[in-house]
């Protein structure tokens, strides 16, 4: 039986795929490639091109696929963004999760693993870290659209045969340590890559959103999850729901914080140069600090990181991204070595 990826060209949805396929899983990605690239879904996947919304080619996916579960990353995930356009959020993150959710009951498909985020936490009146009993208050559409979809899939794991896992990530960064996989998102706006390109000279500078937060150095305070430990947890969430353990909600993330200035400062001293920073105002939705409690996952899926140090993730997405600049050299040489060959 198959596993179907929704977002699977995405950045964390094609480590996963690699992930699954390591595993030896029978891999499905279905994506729309707004955001995600067809080249980053490993060859050994079968590959449909459509939104998760649709039922056509949904019904093409299940007819010609024999589905057990669904790990679904699809979605939209730029606070800013929803802030300024919050109904294309409730669109593609809630509605269409369950038109995907209703497709997916109606096939007779049990297990459904979901990519939330802390961002349904919000602010937190309390420095320790986030416990999944915490108070649900998203400060933006993006976090409330997340939580609409987690209760969504609570009530229908009460009212049908189906059973879910819902992963609230904390800050996803990092890449694959062999290379098959990373973030590469053309104006991405997560701060360890953002950094990188500015210490490798592919961005100009980096801006840091607020310097007056109540944290050590005035700047937001993130958790930082290597994405390869983010994968092994939604594997560790497939097993949990094959052994038939129940729906769960648990966090993703390592118990520790890092500031903004911390990680610009690890870039800089593991590339060893300086890059132009900006001093900017805070932004619309983000909170000061956020932190997660993980030990639900570790004790209940039996997770346990093998990437969880800054230094470590930090090198990761530097090395990615020199993967990344000669992998587009060697594309633009293969266009030229094309074009002079179509000349004659």
């Amino acid at each position: 039986m198959a596993v179907l990826v929704t977002g699977g060209a995405g950045y964390i949805g094609s480590h996963m795929v690699w992930a699954l396929l390591d595993a030896g899983e029978d891999v499905v990605v279905l994506d729309r490639l707004s955001t995600g690239f067809r080249w980053a879904v490993a060859p050994a996947a079968r590959f449909y091109l459509g939104d998760v919304a649709d039922p056509d080619i949904l019904k093409k996916v299940f007819i010609e696929n024999d589905i057990e579960a669904i790990i679904h990353f699809a979605g939209s995930a730029v606070v800013p963004v929803s802030v300024a356009d919050p109904l294309s959020y409730y669109d593609n993150n809630s509605g269409k999760t369950r038109a995907l959710l209703s497709a997916s009951v109606k096939a007779g498909i049990r297990n459904f693993v979901f990519s939330s985020t802390a961002a349904v936490y919000g602010q937190q009146k309390t420095d320790l870290p986030v416990k999944e009993t915490a108070p649900l208050n998203p400060e933006n559409p993006y976090g409330q659209s997340k939580l609409m979809t987690e209760f969504m899939l609570r009530d229908a794991a009460a009212a049908y045969d189906f059973n879910y896992v819902a992963l609230r990530y904390f800050n996803v960064a990092g890449a694959d340590p062999h290379h098959r996989a990373g973030q590469s998102t053309s104006g991405a706006t997560h701060l360890i890559k953002v950094a990188c390109e500015a210490a490798l000279g592919t961005r100009d500078s980096v801006n840091v959103y607020g310097i007056d937060y109540p944290t050590h150095d005035g700047t937001g305070v993130r958790d930082y999850i290597h994405v390869s430990d983010l994968t092994d947890a939604h594997l560790k969430a497939l097993q949990h729901l094959r052994r038939g353990k129940g729906s769960l909600v648990a966090n993703c993330g390592y118990g520790s914080g890092y500031s903004v200035l911390d990680v610009l400062n690890m870039v800089t001293r593991l590339h060893g140069h300086s890059f132009k920073i900006h001093m900017a105002p805070r932004r619309a939705g983000d909170s000061a600090s956020v932190v997660a409690d993980a030990s639900l996952a570790r004790q209940v899926l039996d997770w346990k990181p093998r990437y969880d140090s800054l230094e470590t993730i930090v090198q990761s997405s530097l090395d990615w991204e020199l993967f990344l600049s000669n992998k587009n050299v060697d594309d633009l040489h293969s266009i030229h070595r094309a074009l002079a060959a179509a000349s004659f």
